[in-house]
């Protein structure tokens, strides 16, 4: 295994794909995960680190969807979703090209 700071940095900015595409920031993750994860010192974990980070805000966007009907909740909890899927990526895509460990708050642990 190779020691790939750029690629576990792309890897946490690939999210960003959310913004242009819809799915990209789900699918690119994943596929860089499923080819690099054994080559790439790291990747295994990063890679369920994002993934379990972009499946639970879906399902929180989910959640949140009839709680418009709601007071408007759920327009708040949605634009809350949105901050913390813009932002989260970019910080830490920062900290792992500082040699800092990345964290996902709010993140339901699917993959183990």
């Amino acid at each position: 295994m190779r020691e790939d700071n750029q690629m576990l940095v792309l890897t946490h900015l690939s999210q960003l794909l959310d913004l242009v595409t819809g799915i990209g920031g789900f699918l690119v993750p994943l596929i860089l995960w499923l080819t690099q994860k054994d080559k790439v010192a790291g990747m295994d974990h990063h890679g369920k680190m994002i993934l379990n980070f972009q499946i639970s805000m879906f399902i929180y966007s989910i959640i949140a969807v009839p709680l418009i009907f709601l007071l408007g909740l759920g327009l708040i909890a949605l634009l809350v979703i949105a901050i913390i899927m813009l932002v989260l990526p970019i910080v830490n895509a920062i900290k792992v090209s500082n040699g800092e460990m990345p964290h996902y708050p709010f993140t339901i642990q699917i993959l183990k």
